[in-house]
């Protein structure tokens, strides 16, 4: 039963081919909230599994479920979501990750006490394709005004995943979430929003974000990436205005590792390619990573340098 103090949350999963995956997971996350007054919506991007029987199994009155009639591209559903929320606080859940059974409860609790802030977060654990816990982190960014907020996001002491955050509808709305690429159109709109409307921060972990290797943007090519990270860029400086230095001496130098990292991981290139990748990073962000660490940091991922490894311990005599 629900009260006046209990505000309507919409949480929206966007969805497409993971009936057989993830998305049971998902959709069972939801339904098991603690919280009771939430309208989910499942927005099937016209897959061609068993996504419908699957939503259909949970028979669970607070669902509801948009098949589009074609396949409307990723960013265009996660927008069809966001216009389709009906809650005063709205959660843009992607079928592969997961809430824990209270975070609902504890951010509708925490944005009652600022029912201004534009955004609620939480801390996040990384998952596996199996849901092993990978690493935790803990929301550390509580009472940092926007520019210290943003050297604690460098530093590690916070993360920004959509599955750790609760909009506040309304912001959300008037912006969508959109960049070129649509590769940090989720920050660049809570960036935005944190900046104009505040936000509330809990420290303790309340959601899983999973990393497996059918991820949408494990395959984007590197100029992509940096198109859509100058983007970002130039909507912080629009942000921060008052401490442009964090921008160049904490923000850039981060963004650019995240991009180099993005380079070496392309597995199924060559050496040079991914030299060449790192490249384009180094040209269009404007930060260095020495030749030398670039060649140790290959040599760390290719499956001859573990094979190496192995070998070599299973000679080395006994101590």
């Amino acid at each position: 039963m629900t009260n006046l103090r209990d505000p309507l949350v919409t949480i929206a999963i966007p969805t497409y081919n993971r009936s057989e995956s993830f998305l049971p997971a998902t959709l069972r996350s939801v339904c098991e909230q603690t919280y009771p007054n939430i309208d989910i919506l499942v927005s099937d991007n016209a897959s061609h599994d068993a996504t419908g029987q699957v939503v259909s199994s949970f028979a669970d009155k607070r669902i509801r479920y948009h098949r589009h009639a074609q396949n409307i591209g990723g960013p265009r559903n996660w927008n069809f979501c966001v216009d389709q929320g009906r809650g005063e606080y709205f959660m843009l859940l992607m079928d592969d990750d997961m809430i824990d059974a209270d975070f609902v409860a504890a951010c509708v609790a925490r944005a009652q006490q600022t029912p201004g802030a534009g955004v609620i977060r939480t801390g996040t654990r990384i998952v596996d394709h199996h849901g092993k816990v990978m690493r935790e982190s803990v929301n550390r960014a509580g009472g940092l005004d926007f520019p210290e907020f943003l050297v604690a996001w460098t530093d590690g002491r916070t993360s920004l995943y959509l599955c750790s955050t609760l909009f506040r509808t309304a912001p959300l709305q008037k912006l969508g979430v959109h960049s070129k690429h649509y590769l940090w159109c989720d920050v660049i709109s809570e960036m935005q929003i944190i900046a104009e409307h505040g936000r509330e921060d809990i420290a303790d972990i309340k959601a899983s974000f999973r990393i497996h290797p059918g991820e949408v943007t494990s395959n984007v090519g590197i100029e992509k990436w940096c198109e859509d990270t100058l983007e970002l860029m130039d909507t912080l400086a629009r942000l921060t205005t008052e401490r442009p230095e964090v921008l160049e001496s904490r923000v850039r130098p981060f963004l650019a590792l995240l991009n180099y990292d993005h380079a070496l991981r392309l597995d199924k290139k060559s050496w040079v390619a991914r030299f060449a990748a790192c490249r384009t990073v180094k040209e269009r962000l404007g930060v260095d990573l020495e030749v030398r660490k670039l060649g140790l940091e290959l040599m760390r991922r290719t499956r001859i340098a573990n094979a190496y490894r192995t070998l070599k311990r299973s000679i080395r005599p006994a101590s």
